[in-house]
């Protein structure tokens, strides 16, 4: 069993995005990311599915040409090698699941581009 409170010890991020590793599973690594109102995570992508829940706040999540205002309560998942942002219209939570072929440093490599 592996247990943590998405709302612990939260720390926001000055300058660019906190990403904090949850913990890893046999199917799944789930990291925390905490935006505070404006920042952003650059146009990336991964070689693997990905899912991602709001828990507080509120993300325009960008696919292609479109954009998505995703709210706390949302849940999307997108397929591998879809080119995505995101960006902060408020203080915001965001649980990411990646699959355990992914790697945590790629994720917070998203945040150098």
């Amino acid at each position: 069993m592996n247990k943590f409170n998405i709302y612990d010890n939260l720390e926001y991020g000055e300058s660019k995005v906190k990403i904090t590793p949850m913990f890893e599973s046999d199917s799944s690594k789930e990291i925390r990311i905490v935006f505070k109102k404006d920042q952003i995570m650059k146009d990336h992508k991964t070689s693997f599915p990905i899912t991602v829940e709001i828990f507080e706040g509120e993300i325009d999540f960008g696919v292609g040409q479109k954009v998505y205002t995703l709210i706390k309560g949302d849940i999307v998942s997108l397929e591998a090698s879809i080119v995505h942002n995101l960006k902060a219209n408020a203080d915001s939570i965001v649980r990411l699941s990646l699959s355990t072929a992914d790697t945590v440093a790629r994720v917070k490599g998203v945040l150098k581009l």
